[in-house]
């Protein structure tokens, strides 16, 4: 956050408000903004997809790999972090975890991209309403940690909700289910590794953990001859190459924004990007809702309702009693 430097007499106080404040309000608003644009780039790479068509969900994601490691070292050049980078792959806290997670969101990518890819995006989207249930369940399960009467009841809806989505898809849903769970599980490796790595090295590590098994599958594939990389014109591989760029800086924004806001209005931002997807498979790829399915997500929003309330609710508790402490001292 900036600080006010030079003379110390007092700022004079306007209309407009002090510094520090009209400081503090500049710092929410380009958090909220960073957060906005990465939710939004998150809930529109849906149509990312659609247009790489015909390549599939295992080509795409490999791509993906590739040119991020690419658009990686490009960035870590600019920014000189090469030695940063390597003080991450020689501290064991911090490259254990990213190659856990860089596996984890490699079966992210796969699982999203094939749903989107085969005509269930509104499915892939379920999978990201689904996932603060499931980070909720990581803290009892993981953390040992308990919870409140509200998220109890939350979590008792999403099972509800679960059950009643798997009536309407005679199936576990299990796009969904699997995107909740590896995504629950990524951040929760993310936030093992806090601070010790920012998000260009997180993502350059991970990246690099994948590239082998990335590289060896576009070159199978271009073997074999389905690879659609070279094959369909010059707009196509570029689109390909451009995955570079449209993974990153998501990313970038994320980290922006995370920097600048409390972990509540961050909470409340993560539903942007499923309500995007969720709109997208409606209007642009006119997958069907049928009348349970439309139940079953009313379900899964009433639990998500709930677990914001007390969020929320939570928060404010926070604040008034920090307010308490500093009156008292």
């Amino acid at each position: 956050m900036p600080k006010p430097v030079g003379s110390f007499s007092p700022a004079p106080l306007t209309a407009t408000g002090p510094p520090a404040l009209k400081a503090v309000d500049k710092e929410t608003t380009a958090g909220i903004l960073f957060g906005i644009g990465a939710y939004g780039l998150w809930g529109l790479l849906p149509l990312y997809f659609f247009v790489l068509a015909p390549a599939g969900a295992v080509e795409i994601v490999a791509n993906r790999v590739v040119w991020s490691l690419l658009f990686c070292v490009l960035l870590i050049t600019i920014t000189r972090s090469w030695r940063v980078l390597g003080a991450a792959f020689r501290n064991r806290t911090v490259i254990g975890p990213l190659a856990i997670a860089a596996a984890l969101i490699a079966v992210n990518w796969l699982t999203y991209t094939y749903g989107v890819t085969t005509g269930q995006a509104v499915e892939a989207s379920l999978g990201y309403f689904i996932n603060p249930l499931v980070s909720v369940l990581l803290g009892v399960f993981v953390l040992k940690e308990r919870l409140r009467p509200l998220q109890w009841a939350a979590v008792g809806i999403g099972f509800i909700a679960v059950g009643v989505l798997t009536a309407s898809y005679g199936k576990l849903p299990w796009i969904a289910l699997t995107l909740a769970l590896s995504f629950g599980l990524y951040g929760f490796v993310k936030k093992r590794v806090g601070p010790r790595a920012d998000a260009i090295t997180s993502l350059t590590v991970e990246t690099i953990v994948l590239a082998p098994l990335a590289a060896a599958t576009m070159i199978l594939l271009a073997v074999s001859g389905t690879a659609t990389l070279g094959s369909n014109g010059a707009g196509h591989f570029w689109l390909l190459a451009a995955s570079g760029i449209i993974t990153a800086v998501p990313l970038l924004f994320f980290g922006a924004s995370a920097r600048r806001l409390p972990m509540t209005t961050i909470g409340l931002l993560q539903y942007f990007a499923p309500v995007l997807q969720f709109i997208v498979a409606l209007t642009v790829f006119r997958e069907a809702m049928t009348t349970d399915r439309w139940i079953g997500f009313g379900v899964v929003w009433l639990a998500l309702l709930v677990l914001t309330v007390d969020m929320l609710l939570t928060a404010r508790k926070a604040s008034v009693t920090r307010k308490l402490a500093r009156a008292g001292a």
